[in-house]
């Protein structure tokens, strides 16, 4: 059994990596979270890219635990707002999921419908103890609604619908999402990296 490490504490994002390994019937693979392993120092996400924080999470882990390490940096971009939160979407008012939701939405009050687009980008970054990177991005489009709706999920969910859908990302249950999420593409664009770790 080959130990992976998800350097993130979100126990959701980990729980969505299990699953996803489970539903691809990857074998061989023991994900853990930072939790399980000894405490390291964590450098602060100062990147300009999703990009550079991924790669900068995962090396840090890489080279702290010895483990082939993943991480990921998402994030929304909001075409009104010239790409922003970005990354700075989970810092983008200081105060939480919830203040953050609200600011996107004060900062779209005029703008109409048909200019409300959006998407969430995820970037992955699996990095070998021997210095080995691989860097993923995926992108999920849609549109920013006018007000929050559903309970599931986390972030700016409660106010993106996704192309082709009549519901919030945060209306879809666990599944539905992990099948088209921003995150859950990345996840499988990693698989065959994941699979060859396996052995």
């Amino acid at each position: 059994m080959t130990r992976v490490l998800l350097a993130s504490r979100n126990a959701k994002k980990l729980a969505e990596l299990r699953r996803i390994l489970a539903a691809e019937h990857v074998e061989g693979i023991e994900v853990v979270g930072l939790a399980d392993v000894p405490e390291y120092p964590e450098a602060p996400e100062t990147g300009a890219t999703f990009e550079d924080n991924a790669l900068a999470k995962a090396r840090d882990a890489a080279a702290a635990t010895g483990l082939p390490s993943i991480a990921d940096d998402s994030g929304i971009a909001v075409d009104a707002l010239n790409g922003m939160p970005g990354v700075l979407s989970a810092r983008w008012s200081g105060q939480g999921d919830t203040a953050n939701v609200a600011l996107v939405l004060s900062q779209l009050h005029d703008t109409p419908d048909p200019r409300r687009g959006g998407g969430f980008v995820c970037a992955i970054a699996l990095v070998h103890p021997d210095g080995t990177e691989t860097v993923l991005r995926a992108d999920w489009r849609g549109t920013i609604t006018r007000e929050p709706t559903g309970t599931n999920g986390f972030g700016y969910d409660p106010i993106f619908r996704p192309d082709g859908h009549d519901r919030t990302s945060a209306e879809l249950t666990a599944e539905e999402k992990d099948a088209i999420s921003h995150r859950g593409q990345a996840l499988r664009l990693l698989l065959p990296h994941l699979v060859a770790l396996a052995g």
